[in-house]
């Protein structure tokens, strides 16, 4: 099960996420058909983006993260809502590398207020890409070890451990975050050994008894319906829609993040403007 559990610690002046991503990156490589490059690459952000979707305010919320990689390397692409709905893709041109680009996010309040924040990639690590994203974008001291563990073409652990600095911290309070991520370097090894619960209560035992802990299942899920594909093609108009089918047979719409074709045929363009 994913798992994604929030907590503030050290006085409260640390915000502490740990996250289990396993299940989410296996429906990922399931609904994708991933390599194991890709697979390590997409799930990475896919986790972020858990992270990221677990923050979110506003019910309406909504956030995204798009890798363009370097030269012809491709692009990669996750989102998520404040449900935990997360959901991406992986340009098949890509191969899982990150090599050169950018990284940008785009944070959506629901009131038509997105914060857009860009920052150059430093490599194919994903944790180093979105600590520096926090540095450059949104300049908040942030610590981030997540990782993808494949055996046999099957993610047998993801997940991770994120810190933030809440403004004000002490010293002594950001040494003590500092030497506890040590503990976190080879992520998925330990999101293996524990899981999530497990790092809670090895880790940060402290609060399995204090009932700070705010959890909740983020899962890999897409948001499209036919009824939304509708919404998209209708502004198209009637005529155009029927010179496609007679050019193509049928008007198809591929969504991405699900790997879906929606077809619609000469009746479903008919019923859709009551023809």
């Amino acid at each position: 099960m994913n798992k994604l559990h929030k907590a503030l610690i050290y006085d409260m002046q640390v915000s502490l996420s740990v996250l289990e991503t396993t299940d989410m990156v296996n429906e990922a490589i399931k609904t994708h058909n991933l390599d194991e490059k890709s697979a390590v690459t997409l799930g990475g952000l896919l986790t972020c983006a858990a992270y990221m979707a677990g923050c979110l305010k506003s019910e309406r919320g909504a956030v995204s993260i798009t890798v363009k990689a370097g030269g012809e390397a491709g692009t990669v692409s996750v989102s998520g809502d404040k449900d935990g709905h997360i959901r991406g893709y992986i340009d098949g041109t890509c191969d899982g590398k990150l090599n050169g680009g950018t990284l940008t996010v785009i944070k959506d309040d629901g009131f038509s207020r997105p914060f857009v924040g860009t920052c150059e990639l430093s490599g194919n690590d994903v944790s180093r890409n979105l600590m520096q994203y926090y540095d450059k974008s949104e300049q908040i001291p942030t610590a981030v070890s997540v990782g993808v563990k494949m055996r046999g073409g099957k993610c047998v652990a993801a997940g991770g451990v994120i810190m933030q600095l809440m403004p004000g911290t002490s010293e002594e309070n950001t040494d003590k975050a500092e030497e506890r991520m040590q503990a976190f370097v080879d992520a998925a090894d330990v999101v293996e050994k524990y899981g999530a619960d497990g790092i809670i209560t090895t880790f940060f035992g402290e609060l399995s008894q204090s009932g700070a802990l705010y959890t909740t299942f983020p899962e890999y899920k897409c948001n499209c319906s036919r009824s939304k594909i509708e919404d998209v093609i209708k502004p198209l108009g009637a005529a155009e829609l029927y010179k496609i089918i007679d050019e193509e047979g049928c008007v198809k719409v591929h969504c991405h993040y699900c790997n879906t074709d929606h077809v619609f045929t000469k009746t479903d363009i008919d019923e859709l403007f009551k023809i």
